[in-house]
């Protein structure tokens, strides 16, 4: 037996499932009935002419139900097409009409009647189909004996036309109506399978050079493999299988196989598709949508889908698919927390997506906001009308509930739910559930929304909230009032109090508002110590210190010049010193600099800040804008500040620990004050200093990452 049609379909999902077909050897339509019938197939096709609805003379016969399966029509083993069978069951509409002329006529009548009673009732069925490119139309005459008109409004049995050839993955429709027309027509729309649905490859000849396409996932990315012949050529389109309107491409090339292409996980959607087809004339075209039921698909579509506004109280949710979904005003208090639906009396409405939508509203307000849910979770949700109508408002919005014989009763919406007015909770409505009511009579309040079984009303409480505030300022001048006499009293006190406090501020401001960059040269691992030594000393005083040394992962990200360029503007726009740290290679790497301004390539390291950052400080120092913004230090026993290029020397130049006060007085700049507190803080970092300092000197001197290594980087002391 051929494959049911619905079965069929069931397979052709996600993961479609192979079914071969019923072979049919007759190379003409045929006809058959079931038992009881007798049916007629008139030779070659008629024209598809409906016409119109007529009255049923009596008892006739007409289609109830129309079912198709597919079979293969074969002329060869090898050369079959794809057939669709249509089967059509018939059943008596009408009745004889036998009571008025028994009472009017008599036995006469009885007489009369016993003639048709005995006669077949006969009906010409028409079978109309349509798929693209084929139109057709076909005629079937049935005949049902006098017996099988016991019962009227029964089945009597079926008819099957054998068949309508149609091409692989198109659409077909099927209208099925008697001649004349006694009844609107029965109709049928299907989408007929491809190529992968069914076991047609090897016995359909259009299918034999169709790309093969699987769909596999790698980690996050997804993977289409097209098991194409090489030097094959075909096409491949990516598009979105929109509900309303015609597909939507995405992406479309003409490729050569075999080919494998990775997609992305965040361009799942459900409603993507694939359709791939080989570059040759009249070619069967394969489609697929294999993401429907993707988890990972189905967050991506609510993640592209936007609320956007169309009107005052118009509204449309954009997404590239189809959404189950469902739609609802709802109410957002000016005080923050959830919003709160207008359910039930604005109902939840079913979204279609890409069109647009406006709710039943009287009047607009901002504090309206739409909620969208799917499966009773909420997806979105978009106050949309509040560019136009402005923030949201402090109003608090009254439900107003009709019933039987007139009656109604008032609720407030609050957080808390809606409070009936009057009322003695403790809510704020509550507590102006009074005023509210005389607001509402005396037309202050704006109504929303207006229908028999309610209405919406937003009444403003700016008033009450001035009334409230009112009373906080008068209590707030009251006590500024006592304050100030209480200065004026302990005037001596006061002023003593707030000198001390300037010098604390102007003091402790002066050093937490500087910032030092340590340029320095990586020479070995034990300057590298003794430069992390003194960055970690400064910050305590504190300083905000930035150092390559605590930035190797934005070194690696960005490059040294980059983090380089970036540090130095930050530190000198916020006026703060960039320090320069020499070591002999440092002195050796400037040296060379001056004499080839040309950045030579060399080892250096991927951390190296230094090597990188003498194009952009040589050009200060070259055109007189160091003094003020720089300044220079070495350390005693390892450089003579003599050594340091004179360019670099038209800034001061220390050497540390011995002249760490001076250097710790230019990097906090000409307002500090208190000489004593900065000697202190000199000998903590002269301290700390020393014993890396001494380590520093008793180790061998071994290469760092970013030294050169050469005749001329040598030991300059």
């Amino acid at each position: 037996m051929p494959v049911p049609w619905f079965l069929l379909s069931l397979a052709l999902g996600r993961s479609p499932v192979v079914f071969s077909l019923e072979r049919l050897v007759e190379p003409e339509d045929t006809a058959y009935c079931s038992p009881g019938l007798s049916c007629h197939l008139w030779d070659g096709d008629m024209l598809c002419l409906p016409g119109n609805i007529v009255p049923a003379p009596g008892p006739v016969l007409v289609p109830t139900h129309l079912q198709t399966e597919l079979v293969l029509r074969c002329h060869q083993e090898t050369d079959c097409n794809l057939c669709v069978s249509v089967a059509v069951r018939l059943a008596v509409r009408g009745h004889w009409e036998e009571a008025e002329d028994e009472e009017k006529f008599g036995g006469a009548a009885d007489r009369g009647l016993e003639e048709p009673r005995n006669a077949s009732l006969q009906a010409q069925v028409v079978l109309s189909f349509q798929a693209y490119p084929t139109t057709r139309c076909v005629l079937l005459e049935v005949q049902v004996p006098a017996a099988a008109l016991v019962q009227p409004g029964h089945s009597v049995g079926s008819v099957v036309f054998d068949c309508f050839e149609a091409a692989l993955g198109g659409e077909m429709r099927i209208w099925s109506y008697t001649q004349p027309r006694y009844q609107k027509e029965l109709n049928l729309t299907q989408q007929l399978p491809d190529c992968r649905g069914l076991e047609v490859r090897n016995s359909i000849q259009s299918c034999w050079a169709l790309p093969w396409l699987s769909v596999s996932a790698d980690g996050e990315d997804v993977r289409l493999v097209l098991n194409v012949s090489e030097e094959q050529h075909f096409g491949l389109s990516l598009y979105w299988n929109q509900v309303q309107g015609p597909p939507k491409p995405w992406w479309n090339r003409n490729l050569t196989g075999p080919q494998t292409i990775t997609l992305n996980h965040t361009d799942l959607v459900p409603c993507l598709c694939i359709q791939v087809w080989p570059l040759e004339p009249d070619s069967v075209r394969t489609d697929m949508c294999p993401f429907r039921e993707d988890p990972r698909a189905r967050r991506n579509l609510w993640r592209a889908a936007r609320l956007r506004l169309l009107s005052p109280r118009g509204w449309r949710l954009d997404a590239p698919c189809s959404l189950r979904a469902q739609a609802a005003l709802c109410w957002q208090a000016l005080g923050g927390g959830p919003c709160q639906p207008l359910v039930p009396l604005l109902p939840w409405e079913n979204v279609t997506v890409n069109e647009a939508r406006e709710f039943p509203l009287l009047k607009g307000h901002p504090n309206l906001c739409v909620q969208v849910s799917s499966w009773e979770k909420l997806q979105l949700q978009e106050c949309l009308w509040a560019d136009s109508l402005g923030p949201l408002k402090d109003d608090v919005l009254l439900v107003e509930k009709r019933g039987p014989q007139d009656s109604r009763s008032l609720c407030a919406l609050e957080p808390s739910g809606c409070t009936s007015l009057p009322s003695r909770a403790s809510t704020r409505a509550a507590h102006l559930g009074e005023q509210l009511l005389l607001d509402l009579q005396s037309g202050q309040c704006l109504q929303l929304w207006d229908d028999d079984l309610g209405a919406l009303w937003a009444c403003p409480m700016d008033k009450y909230i001035h009334k409230r505030w009112a009373l906080v300022w008068l209590a707030c001048l009251l006590f500024a009032a006592v304050l100030f006499l209480l200065l004026l009293l302990k005037k001596e006190h006061v002023k003593g109090w707030l000198r001390l406090l300037k010098q604390d501020v102007r003091s402790g401001a002066t050093t937490r508002g500087r910032a030092a960059l340590l340029l320095y040269s990586a020479d070995d691992a034990g300057f590298e110590r003794l430069v992390g030594v003194l960055a970690s000393a400064l910050c305590q005083l504190p300083l905000r210190v930035a150092v390559d040394l605590w930035s190797r992962r934005e070194l690696s990200a960005q490059g040294p010049l980059a983090w380089f360029h970036a540090q130095r503007l930050q530190t000198l726009q916020e006026g703060g010193m960039v320090v320069l740290l020499f070591s002999p290679g440092a002195v050796a790497l400037c040296s060379e600099w001056l004499q080839d301004p040309a950045p030579a390539p060399g080892p250096h390291g991927p951390h190296d800040a230094f090597t990188a950052s003498l194009s952009c400080v040589l050009p200060d120092f070259l055109q007189g804008r160091a003094p003020g913004r720089y300044v220079g230090a070495c350390f005693d026993r390892l450089l003579h500040p003599d050594a340091v290029p004179a360019l670099f020397r038209t800034v001061p130049v220390f050497s540390l620990p011995s002249q760490l006060p001076d250097f710790l007085g230019a990097l906090q700049g000409p307002c500090t004050r208190r000489p004593r507190r900065l000697g202190e803080r000199a000998e903590k970092v002269a301290r700390a200093l020393q014993q890396a300092l001494d380590s520093c000197v008793q180790t061998p001197r071994a290469p760092g990452p970013g030294r050169r290594m050469g005749p001329e980087a040598g030991d300059q002391t």
